[in-house]
């Protein structure tokens, strides 16, 4: 964990380097922070914003909606914890504890997808063999002219 921290904080050095060198040194750290975060932030909502519009039009889009903002939510919430054991020393700082808490979320909505999918079923069966009980009985009791 602790080499893709140092990893990323390298290429982002680099990427840093590298903008300064384009646009010279008369930006600040603060300009070059404006520009490059809302630069990034605007790329990221339009590619957010478009892949929603397509979800959108999908069956269960509120479902993979909601699953991906939570998916987004605990990818910063073990990372988060991986940072904080690095910061007090209480454990170690590995990616493979991020790798694996996100894995833990990913079987547990696993398992929830199966026992609604179940429950789906379960009802739309009941209600195709009603469905067919009733027209069977309906059509018993037809007047025949």
């Amino acid at each position: 964990m602790k080499e893709v921290i140092t990893l990323t904080a390298e290429l982002v050095n680099v990427t840093h380097d590298i903008l300064l060198d384009i646009f010279g040194v008369s930006m600040t750290d603060k300009q070059l922070h404006f520009w490059i975060v809302g630069i990034i932030g605007m790329i990221t909502f339009f590619l957010v914003y478009f892949s929603f519009k397509l979800i959108h039009k999908l069956k269960w889009s509120l479902t993979i909606l909601a699953f991906i903002y939570t998916f987004t939510v605990m990818v910063v919430f073990v990372f988060a914890i991986e940072i904080q054991q690095a910061v007090t020393n209480r454990g170690n700082m590995e990616f493979a504890d991020a790798m694996i808490g996100l894995w833990g979320f990913i079987v547990f909505f696993f398992f929830y997808a199966v026992i609604v999918l179940s429950i789906m079923l379960v009802t739309y069966l009941v209600k195709k063999k009603r469905t067919k009980k009733i027209q069977r009985f309906t059509s018993r009791t037809r007047v025949k002219h």
